[in-house]
């Protein structure tokens, strides 16, 4: 059965934040208690492979092993962007359509648009 990521998106800063993508403490709860429900139901549903939350872009490290020699470890996000990848659900649906609904209820439950592709293999 295929299996897509259902990526969470935040524009650069965001998790940094107190409370993060949301404007107020109420909100942030409301759409953490969203995110649980939805969790709950892929279970329930059958479609629940994984998923996460990321620290924030800036807590990261590139790892450049390609020149052959000692790898270099550098701080921070691989790319400057207008968005970096906050979070993420992998689900196992049978076709794209199934993939696209779940995200739709990702949406609504975190508060923030997604983005859905296939993996690999």
């Amino acid at each position: 059965m295929p299996q897509f990521m259902i990526s969470v998106w935040h524009a650069p800063g965001t998790q940094q934040r107190a409370l993060g993508p949301y404007d107020s403490e109420e909100a942030m709860h409301a759409a953490f208690q969203a995110v649980s429900e939805f969790n709950e139901s892929l279970q329930a549903e059958g479609a629940w492979v994984f998923a996460c939350g990321l620290t924030a872009p800036e807590e990261s490290s590139v790892v450049d092993g390609t020149n052959g020699g000692e790898p270099t470890v550098t701080k921070g996000p691989y790319a400057e962007a207008s968005a970096h990848l906050g979070g993420l659900w992998v689900v196992e649906v049978n076709v794209p359509d199934q993939a696209h609904e779940l995200a739709a209820r990702a949406s609504a439950a975190c508060g923030q648009r997604v983005e859905v592709r296939q993996l690999q293999g």
